[in-house]
């Protein structure tokens, strides 16, 4: 059985971290630098990196970001922001990066999940997937939130692994920053139409509801921002807590 992950996202506006709730109001929340070396030596499993501006405003994420982190850190790295080419993944993974994450950019051209893919192996694409329930129906959104489409979740998800997806980063806008817990039912519902890990993002507030998104969501990893940039979990006591729960974590 594979043990499940906990991971630490490090929101990046203008080089800073920054961290808000639904996507609005952000704050600012560290040196991502600083941020990756604690997390690195502070029990995290892996680590993703989101230039969340770098779609709106057409630019491509700081590789030299990426790089002075994957210099400091020894652990997984995920990177994410403004990709939309092979040769934006090739930058990114000579810089030190060990994944890519892919959203806008994949919806817009569903083909480049296949090209990404077939040239990198799917280990290390993930399509990140933020999504929204509206009138019952949870649809994608876009450019960070801000363009919502007529896409449904499930059916995205579905089409993003016959194409090559290694692993899905599903975040709920509705619980993104509420630190109300994670969208467990449709997490579950997802872990059962694909066949590649599931990490939930959106909504951790306190050591429980990583419990239950692992329980209950099925979720292969959960992922988490504020609760762990402001102090309010410790990642150690965290994995105890849940190695208490009898969920496989390592220590």
């Amino acid at each position: 059985m594979l043990t499940k992950r906990i991971i630490p996202c490090l929101d990046i506006k203008n080089g800073r971290t920054v961290k808000g709730i639904n996507f609005k109001n952000l704050i600012d929340a560290g040196d991502p630098i600083e941020l990756a070396k604690y997390y690195s030596q502070n029990g995290a499993d892996e680590l993703v990196f989101l230039d969340i501006t770098a779609t709106k405003e057409n630019r491509k994420t700081f590789a030299d970001l990426v790089e002075s982190i994957a210099k400091n850190i020894n652990i997984p790295f995920t990177v994410g922001g403004g990709i939309s080419s092979v040769e934006d993944v090739s930058v990114l993974l000579n810089a030190g990066a060990d994944k890519v994450s892919v959203n806008s950019s994949a919806v817009k051209d569903p083909e480049l999940i296949n090209r990404l893919s077939e040239r990198f192996g799917n280990q290390c694409i993930v399509v990140a997937m933020d999504a929204k329930e509206i009138s019952g129906q949870w649809k994608i959104h876009l450019v960070g939130g801000k363009v919502p489409t007529e896409i449904d979740l499930f059916d995205w998800a579905i089409e993003a692994e016959k194409r090559g997806a290694g692993e899905i980063l599903f975040t709920s806008m509705n619980n993104d920053g509420t630190k109300s817990g994670f969208a467990n039912e449709v997490l579950a519902k997802l872990s059962e139409l694909v066949n590649i890990p599931i990490i939930a993002s959106g909504g951790a507030g306190n050591m429980q509801d990583f419990s239950d998104t692992f329980k209950k969501g099925k979720s292969d990893a959960a992922l988490a921002a504020s609760v762990f940039h402001f102090n309010e979990i410790n990642i150690s006591d965290l994995k105890r807590f849940l190695r208490n729960e009898q969920i496989e974590i390592r220590l």
